[in-house]
């Protein structure tokens, strides 16, 4: 699975989506079946500005058709029912070093 890091360089919101776009056309044009967006928690401690702003994003771009679907990094656990019907689908990604560890601070995209 691809990462990507959306927070590297302390970008803007815009800037971290346009870098969202980005990776996603690279994404299609060399046909991967999943990213992995590493986009932050905050310090606040109820989710930063980017966290925030990049899952609401992606959930406009599925409404869109964009994307297939997404899993946040909370989620991304083998007691997900979500995650498990990607896992099957794409048994590779079960070596992914976030899978189960409830990491606020990523999001998988499925394409």
């Amino acid at each position: 699975m691809n990462t990507v890091n959306l927070k590297e360089g302390m970008p803007t919101l815009e800037e971290a989506r346009q870098k969202l776009t980005s990776a996603l056309v690279l994404a299609r044009q060399k046909k991967h079946s999943a990213i992995k967006l590493i986009h932050g928690y905050g310090s606040s401690g109820v989710g930063g500005t980017l966290q925030i702003g990049i899952r609401k994003s992606l959930r406009k771009r599925r409404k869109k058709g964009e994307l297939r679907q997404y899993i946040f990094g909370e989620n991304w656990s083998i007691f997900d029912e979500q995650t498990r019907e990607v896992l099957d689908e794409n048994p590779s990604l079960r070596k992914d070093s976030d899978l189960d560890r409830g990491n606020e601070g990523i999001s998988i995209v499925i394409m």
